[in-house]
């Protein structure tokens, strides 16, 4: 197989999976250049990198610029570099020998798919992710469970969204579609990918047989899926949609008419949190996410500088850059 691979792995505070990472990463049954995008680390991460994976590329950042801009720092990297592909994962997964390959030469066979993802394990290895087993139920990953169960697999599944944790990424997809909105700093951005995928008229697949492993069980609760954080995820995710129209002024009216629907009930808890959410969508940069929005739709590479010298993904990237080895 004579593609070029590059993987992009983002990581934050991330130490306790570098070994089942990187590890299965030498594994692989296809040459992978490895970039590490550190997204300002306070653990030994970039450390047990350097000494214990010296083939890998690190780009220590210093802060945490978020998943999908710290992404769209390696795939730039990546792309001018000549990748014909980008592998997407998770600091908290690691693959099978031969799930880069089967990936790639599963595009080979079918070129419509912008992304195709392999199956997601658990961290144990003995069910599916429980997240991932949700994405391909029947009614959003038409055939797939039938036809695991009956043994009839087909090539690859169309699939309505999966999680960017295991993402095959295509040098024309990054050309077409391009990077993550800026408008998601953490969560959200994979979803307003497969969005603009759809957009854009290409594929987003699932490969049955590449396997990857996802150790997030026991993860603590996080910020992010606070209510009020969510809230304000989803206002953006659908302001966000380039397939349908949004409305902050109907947003507006809605809140403001559940906040007179608590007042007539006497439901101060109600009333508090519909305060919450009026405070939380006038925060939001309607403007920037507007912008994004029409930028995704015009097919040039979006949120990606893919022209840039020397794998710089911002201008202010350069001085950031600090490559503690190079392949």
């Amino acid at each position: 197989m004579s593609a070029k691979v590059f993987v992009v792995i983002v990581t934050y505070n991330g130490s306790k999976w570098v070994t089942p990472c990187f590890s299965s990463l030498r594994k692989s049954t296809v040459p992978l250049h490895t970039i590490v995008i550190d997204n300002g680390s306070k653990d030994d991460t970039l450390a047990r990198i350097a000494a214990e994976y010296p083939e890998v590329e690190v780009v220590a950042t210093g802060t945490n610029h978020g998943f999908g801009k710290a992404n769209n720092i390696g795939m730039e990297m990546a792309y001018q570099r000549g990748a014909d592909y980008v592998f997407l994962l998770n600091q908290d997964a690691w693959i099978d020998p031969d799930a880069v390959q089967k990936l790639v030469e599963a595009h080979q066979r079918h070129p419509a798919y912008g992304v195709i993802s392999p199956m997601h394990l658990n961290g144990a290895g003995d069910g599916l992710d429980y997240g991932f087993s949700n994405y391909i139920a029947p009614n959003k990953c038409r055939g797939l469970y039938s036809d695991l169960f009956l043994g009839r697999l087909k090539d690859v599944y169309d699939v309505g969204f999966v999680n960017a944790a295991a993402w095959l990424v295509t040098r024309a997809c990054m050309e077409k579609v391009g990077g993550f909105s800026p408008s998601f700093f953490h969560y959200g951005e994979d979803d307003n990918y497969t969005q603009r995928l759809q957009f854009h008229k290409l594929k987003l697949g699932v490969l049955p047989t590449s396997r990857i492993y996802h150790d997030r069980e026991q993860r603590p609760p996080s910020k992010f899926f606070e209510s009020g954080e969510t809230f304000r995820r989803e206002v953006i995710a659908r302001s966000s949609n380039p397939n349908t129209h949004f409305s902050f002024g109907r947003e507006w009216v809605s809140v403001f008419a559940h906040l007179g629907f608590a007042f007539a009930r006497l439901n101060m808890q109600d009333v508090k949190l519909q305060l919450a959410k009026i405070r939380l969508l006038a925060g939001i940069d309607k403007a920037a996410i507007a912008a994004n929005r029409e930028r995704s739709k015009t097919g040039r590479a979006a949120f990606l500088d893919l022209d840039a010298g020397n794998g710089a993904a911002y201008p202010e990237s350069m001085a950031l850059r600090q490559v503690t080895s190079a392949q």
